[in-house]
């Protein structure tokens, strides 16, 4: 199997994690929701690892980031009555920052392309 067939599989696991994750905080399902966390993470983690090497993994650091600060949100308003969830603005950054990584890079690319 090809690389980037297992990470699609991989991303479409990943993708059920997440909603079975943000599904528990909409029907605050507090503990399993938190549960849900490790393997949602883990997953994108897996998914960085393998992409190290390709342009893609700025945009899976992106997606690592906001799940961060999406379920430290979520942790928030579970068990802490919103306390500081306002510092989920630090991940959701690095999140913007590796995406505009992303696009920089796409863009540059693109233009020394034009060049040659």
């Amino acid at each position: 199997m090809e690389l980037i067939d297992k990470i699609r599989k991989y991303e479409s696991l990943h993708i059920v994690f997440w909603l079975v994750k943000d599904t528990c905080w909409m029907l605050e399902t507090r503990w399993l929701g938190a549960l849900m966390i490790a393997p949602t993470l883990a997953v994108a983690i897996y998914i960085i690892v393998k992409t190290w090497r390709m342009p893609d993994v700025y945009i899976n650091l992106a997606i690592f980031f906001w799940i961060t600060a999406n379920s430290y949100w979520m942790c928030m308003e579970f068990f802490f009555q919103n306390q500081h969830k306002d510092l989920a603005a630090i991940p959701f950054a690095f999140g913007f920052v590796f995406v505009g990584i992303f696009y920089m890079r796409s863009y540059l690319q693109s233009r020394k392309a034009k060049q040659i």
